[in-house]
């Protein structure tokens, strides 16, 4: 494991590199965009994403040339015990490309495959969330504390559709929500996995939960969310894997037991 010290200087990094980044999409979100698809007319890439993870990758190993990568425009990346950047340059592409100002630069480091820090930031916004394990969960400098809810009908709750567009996920989807729409105050859907996370430990929203993810949505807001006293885990109940594309982060661990029960849950092919 990482020492303090070294940790802290990789905290100065991350926090350096995306506010460099976010100046990038700042400059970028009104221009006019050239954008492509990847798996889905859904699952979108722009120059910014490419230039924006260059840019953190470039960073990165110019400070710390032994540490590894995993981005989402890379490819081939695998999580192993040596520290790993796991990076979403633009998370809520589709948001960047309509000008809502609801995305962000994700960056979590994992170190013998366990997340250590996490730096989420909406440059739009100017909100910094940062966590750094055992050491608590800001925004802005100011310590985060989720609502600690454990009911879910006192629950706001954050999902999204996701990239994966196929019949199958769209009425698990559709079930999920119907199952949860009358039980719970209400149903959101924001576009980005890690400012979800971030809402949920900020206090802004009680549990989110989400299928075909991948682990560059959720590195970051994983600590980010324990480290504000809330929980996340697998949708099935037992631990989180960052590589399972799917998540459950809660105020509470009750209520995310309850909400569990309450989904229809897919596996789906691991990020490894």
């Amino acid at each position: 494991m990482a020492s303090l010290s070294e940790i802290d200087e990789y905290y100065d990094v991350a926090v350096e590199l995306a506010r460099a980044a976010g100046e990038v999409i700042r400059k970028a979100i009104d221009e006019k965009k050239n954008v492509e698809t990847k798996e889905s007319n859904v699952d979108l890439v722009t120059e910014t994403d490419k230039k924006i993870e260059e840019l953190l990758k470039v960073g990165f190993s110019s400070k710390f040339p032994d540490h590894c990568f995993i981005g989402e425009e890379s490819e081939g990346s695998k999580l192993t015990d040596a520290p790993t950047w796991i990076i979403d340059p633009v998370d809520g592409t589709m948001n960047f490309v309509h000008r809502f100002p609801y995305n962000a630069i994700s960056i979590g480091l994992a170190v013998n495959k366990q997340i250590v820090l996490g730096v989420v930031y909406n440059p739009i916004l100017d909100r910094m969330y940062t966590g750094i394990k055992g050491k608590g969960a800001f925004l802005n400098g100011k310590r985060l504390q989720v609502s600690n809810v454990e009911e879910l009908s006192q629950a706001l709750v954050i999902t999204e559709f996701g990239s994966t567009r196929t019949e199958e996920n769209m009425n698990q989807l559709f079930t999920n929500i119907k199952n949860i729409v009358h039980k719970a105050h209400g149903v959101r859907m924001m576009g980005s996995a890690a400012l979800n996370m971030c809402a949920v430990a900020a206090g802004e929203a009680d549990a989110y939960f989400e299928y075909t993810i991948h682990c560059w949505d959720m590195a970051a807001g994983k600590i980010i969310v324990e480290e504000a006293g809330g929980t996340c885990i697998d949708p099935e109940g037992g631990d989180l894997d960052i590589m399972s594309r799917r998540v459950i982060c809660a105020s509470s661990s009750t209520l995310a037991k309850v909400l569990s029960k309450e989904l229809k849950h897919i596996q789906f092919p691991k990020d490894e």
